[in-house]
């Protein structure tokens, strides 16, 4: 570790000689000055990592030393140290954006900690994290070795999830290869799990099924619309649950979260087919047959989600639900601004559904565009792009104006993404499918044993298009792509965030209740 360097401005310097020789002792190089100006000069000659500055010193103030530093030099702390507990002298230096508030007299130890609070606590967190992880490993291991049901499979990605956000910050890069190869074994071994039973779960063949894309509103949402007052359903295209995680934190300044669920979407992963299932509370093919004109095909023209709301109130009025509804779908912030200021508009419904689009506008941009790639091109990139949106999104603004009322508020989405990065070849006639973790289509060709095939779409509740048109779906981080021009289609789609198949990122997906505190 490098020799930390603290500065510490007091007109009595002297008297501080203990504190000082205390903290040489624990390794640490302290630079000794008795006024704010020489404060100021010593920074312009030499750096340091933490600075501690009397409040109350005869020339320049503590307060207006302050303000010089942060002017010219605004990452290093500043603690303030002062003999004064006046409320007004506190408000100044924490307007100032100091780091810590000491009162004197101060003890050595209290200076130590606030030393290592400001100046090692991410290297301290990133050696815990590292330890707690590598206690979890053996358990997630052990965990990972049984026969996992569809409600231990959502609560160990949990915990995979807690551990991914955990360690991102940490620098240990080892810990980094082991957590990596740790979430590629649970990949593994849900993808399999998933197949294994899919079919099952949608045909009735056991009882012990997860809720699904077309069974989540009826068991989640619908009791909630008994209750007297309005419920908001806010759809997030493509939020994935580890975004949810990041996000909390800020949404929890709002609101209150009353349940934070998983639930399984259906594939394939797309929102042609996993959202259109969740307002219809049906299977594709059985939303074909049932509503043959809200279905569009993906060989027709036409928006293929152009009949949400219509499927929507047909699920409620199936249910007996007789209700107020509003459907609303955000597109850019200039709508999204509108909606979340005419909120008012809508709290005499009982149900008001709003999705928003920015994040699978980002996944696609990412795939589109090189800046935004680089911009989002890790998994700890996308959640912070996903987190800079949220912040300044009129989503936000809407969630604030909705705590003050009192309002069932649900946050859901209809599929995740994963970063793609292993290319898997396949072949196929112009009707194929273009996304890049489903085909569909005759003609296909590909390795059955690098693929979850389903020869008959029935069997999946899918629409037939031909004859012989099995579907096919990549696993985990798999991609298909074409042997034409095969290694330019690898380089630009490599690494970039697709949906469409099989992993815990796009098939585990959060069902968030909330209400105001």
């Amino acid at each position: 570790m490098d020799t930390i360097t603290i500065l510490w401005a007091d007109d009595e310097i002297d008297l501080l000689k203990p504190h000082i020789l205390f903290l040489e002792e624990k390794g640490y190089t302290v630079i000794p000055v008795t006024s704010g100006d020489e404060a100021i000069d010593e920074l312009e000659d030499q750096p340091a990592d933490i600075v501690f500055l009397d409040e109350n010193m005869p020339g320049m103030s503590g307060l207006d030393t302050l303000t010089a530093i942060k002017e010219h030099h605004p990452q290093i702390p500043v603690v303030m140290i002062t003999k004064s507990e006046e409320e007004h002298i506190m408000d100044e230096a924490l307007g100032g954006k100091i780091s810590d508030y000491l009162i004197k007299p101060v003890k050595p130890n209290q200076i130590l900690l606030t030393v290592k609070k400001l100046t090692e606590t991410r290297r301290l967190v990133s050696e815990k994290s590292t330890m707690n992880y590598q206690q979890q490993f053996r358990e997630i291991g052990i965990t990972l070795s049984g026969r996992l049901n569809h409600e231990e499979w959502a609560s160990l990605y949990k915990r995979l999830v807690y551990w991914d956000l955990e360690l991102s910050d940490n620098d240990d890069e080892n810990i980094h290869e082991i957590f990596a190869s740790q979430q590629t074994e649970a990949n593994q071994q849900f993808c399999r799990y998933y197949e294994k039973n899919y079919i099952e779960w949608l045909n009735g063949m056991t009882a012990d099924k997860p809720l699904m894309s077309h069974t989540v509103l009826r068991d989640k949402l619908f009791p909630l619309l008994n209750e007297n007052r309005p419920t908001f359903l806010i759809v997030l295209d493509n939020f994935r649950y580890d975004q949810w995680k990041f996000l909390q934190p800020a949404i929890e300044q709002s609101l209150r979260v009353e349940q934070d669920d998983i639930y399984y979407s259906i594939i394939p992963t797309t929102t042609q087919f996993a959202r259109n299932a969740m307002f219809a509370g049906l299977m594709p093919a059985e939303i074909e047959k049932k509503y043959p004109k809200y279905w569009v095909n993906e060989d027709e023209e036409g928006h293929k989600n152009q009949y949400e709301y219509e499927l929507l109130q047909e699920n409620l009025r199936r249910h007996g639900i007789n209700i107020r509804t509003s459907y609303h779908k955000v597109l850019n912030a200039q709508f999204g601004k509108r909606l979340a200021d005419n909120y008012s508009n809508m709290m005499n419904n009982r149900l008001n559904v709003i999705i928003f689009n920015f994040i699978d506008m980002l996944s696609h941009a990412s795939t589109d565009s090189h800046i935004v790639r680089e911009l989002s091109e890790t998994e700890q990139a996308y959640r912070s792009v996903t987190r800079t949106w949220f912040d300044h999104s009129p989503l936000s603004d809407l969630l604030r104006s909705l705590s003050n009322h009192d309002v069932n508020v649900i946050i859901t989405t209809d599929h995740g993404s994963v970063r793609v990065e292993r290319p898997v070849r396949v072949k196929g006639d112009a009707t194929v499918s273009v996304n890049l973790r489903y085909k569909q289509g005759r003609l296909l060709d590909y390795n059955s044993k690098e693929v979850f095939e389903v020869r008959d779409p029935a069997h999946i509740f899918m629409p037939r298009r031909h004859i012989t048109s099995p579907y096919i779906f990549a696993r985990q981080h798999d991609f298909f792509a074409y042997p034409n021009n095969y290694n330019q289609y690898v380089q630009y789609y490599d690494s970039t965030f697709q949906h469409g198949g099989i992993s815990m990122e796009e098939i585990l997906i959060p069902f968030i209740t909330l209400r105001n505190k």
